[in-house]
């Protein structure tokens, strides 16, 4: 045998078996119970959601709060403009989440009014009413950056509480007609309920200095019938003890001392009494502007504000700067939820559920079963085609087939890919890719042997000839798989995937591995004038 032969059979041994390691033998191993290295298990293909089992979700995100708090944040910097400018008594509300409406601006004060509305007009573009008042209305362009801004930080949020989670190769992508909608979906998820728990909630932390409370009306808690425009009631607990208490209501400031965005760190531990509390750490300047807020209002109360609802009010004992505790009448389960959602970050906008369903491990165990069945009657009858219309070079075909099966399995495994049951669509359809290009190469192998080449010529002819054709062919199918990739959401990625690894394998197995097995099968014949095909 001659040296670059044998090379090349070393070659394709060590592909096999490298590949066959990491995609083949793990999933052996798992089913007969076989004892193997932990580093190799890991490498076992993993099962998408529609084969392992697990929760699917569709969410829109309430992008209009976006738009209703920019305009608010604006409103605000508009009044700030017009007090700068000595117009502080002219009013300003936002009557909806579009417009800003300005009253009571004298007409010596235009001037100085145009100079003001200056810090509203990159998003907002102003006009006279009839009434006498002016009227800022949001530009189309900002509200839809607003809203796309608002659909992508959600995203974020939610993919950071998921890998947080510890979820196995979830999807996280956004779809719908303007991509304003979020697709979860979670395999292998055991407690769904606590998964769409921490998804939806808010997660919004502050600390407000308490004014008064807990009372046990808000009635008690307003001035000559009002809230002062500075402060807010919240309702909360009335006690910080383990035993819930009736609820209570709280006259806090309005303006928090820190937020969640100056968190650095959450996590979940044990007070002095073993309940469960969540230990917060701030960041450098958010500790700074705590330590001297504290410091200012010894012996005050303090509320813990999550979500809109006060969690616990402690006095202030001492001076704090950058370590906090969450106490509350949650458990520990909830105390490590809580600490999951503050580290992840708040939501910007509420969530809408739109779609949801659960897919059980005995619904997906049985496509596995079917994918599998589907996998094994396709390739025992291509290989019964190839068998008997080709002959013995049948038997190359065969074998190039089942390595590229291999090799498809260990890239997959390799790079970590999941297996759909679309994927496996793609699965069954690179057997037909693979054995359509072996019969290109007989074809051409017969043409020579009609045209009375020598075997030897003929085969190398067939190969050479049709080469350029296979990779014609398979980089346009890689071009539409990687188009299916991008703009193909969830299973149709898994499809896509699939579809590529077993194009990649199949241009090596069908060119290399099959011209060798005929180099190997002529280098032990003594008469090389017949070729069975």
């Amino acid at each position: 045998m001659r040296v670059a032969l044998r090379w090349k059979l070393i070659l394709i041994i060590a592909v096999v078996l490298g590949f066959g390691a990491v995609g083949v033998y793990p999933i052996l191993a798992a089913h007969y119970g076989i004892r193997s290295p932990r580093w190799l298990m890991e490498k076992q293909l993993r099962l998408g959601l529609d084969l392992k089992g697990g929760v699917h979700l569709v969410l829109r995100p309430e992008t209009d709060r976006a738009v209703r708090l920019e305009s608010e944040q604006q409103a605000d910097r508009l009044r700030e403009a017009l007090t700068t400018q000595g117009i502080g008594a002219a009013k300003v509300t936002t009557p909806d989440p579009f417009h800003l409406r300005v009253e009571g601006v004298r007409p010596v004060d235009d001037a100085a009014f145009h100079l003001a509305a200056g810090a509203v007009e990159a998003e907002f573009e102003g006009h006279g009413d009839p009434g006498g008042a002016y009227v800022f209305t949001m530009k189309p362009a900002a509200e839809g950056q607003l809203r796309a801004d608002a659909v992508v930080r959600t995203r974020d949020t939610i993919e950071r509480r998921v890998n947080a989670l510890g979820v196995t190769e979830p999807s996280i992508a956004q779809q719908g007609p303007n991509g304003n909608e979020i697709l979860v979906e979670l395999p292998g998820v055991p407690d769904i309920d606590r998964a769409k728990q921490i998804i939806q909630s808010g997660g919004t932390l502050e600390l407000k200095l308490v004014d008064q409370g807990p009372s046990p009306t808000a009635d008690a808690l307003l001035h000559d019938g009002d809230v002062p425009a500075d402060e807010e009631i919240l309702t909360g607990t009335a006690s910080d003890a383990a035993a819930p208490s009736p609820p209570a209501y709280y006259l806090l400031h309005k303006v928090p001392v820190v937020t969640g965005r100056d968190l650095r760190d959450a996590r979940a531990s044990l007070n002095e009494n073993s309940q469960p509390t969540v230990k917060f750490t701030l960041t450098g300047e958010g500790g700074r502007r705590f330590e001297t807020f504290t410091s200012a209002h010894l012996g005050r109360q303090l509320a813990i504000v999550l979500d809109g609802r006060v969690h616990s009010a402690p006095r202030i004992e001492n001076r704090i700067s950058t370590d906090g505790n969450i106490y509350g009448h949650f458990s520990q389960q909830e105390a490590q939820d809580l600490a999951l959602v503050l580290r992840s970050g708040a939501l910007p906008v509420p969530l809408t559920f739109l779609e949801e369903f659960t897919i059980g491990p005995s619904l997906g165990a049985d496509a596995v079963a079917a994918g599998l069945v589907a996998s094994v009657v396709a390739l025992l009858l291509v290989m019964a085609f190839m068998l008997g219309f080709y002959k013995r070079s049948g038997v190359n075909a065969v074998v190039a087939l089942l390595i590229n099966l291999i090799i498809l399995l260990g890239l997959m495994a390799s790079i970590g890919a999941v297996m759909t049951l679309p994927g496996i669509a793609g699965f069954v359809l690179t057997i037909g890719i693979g054995v359509d290009s072996n019969v290109l190469i007989f074809e051409r192998i017969k043409e020579e042997l009609d045209a009375k080449a020598g075997v030897r010529t003929s085969i190398t002819a067939g190969f050479r000839r049709v080469f350029l054709t296979l990779v014609d062919t398979h980089v346009a199918a890689l071009i539409i798989a990687a188009c299916l990739f991008q703009f193909g959401t969830g299973s149709i990625r898994g499809f896509a995937v699939t579809l590529s690894m077993g194009l990649l394998s199949n241009l090596f197995t069908s060119t290399f591995v099959s011209h060798t097995m005929y180099e190997v099968a002529l280098s032990r014949r003594l008469r090389t004038d017949t070729l069975s095909i």
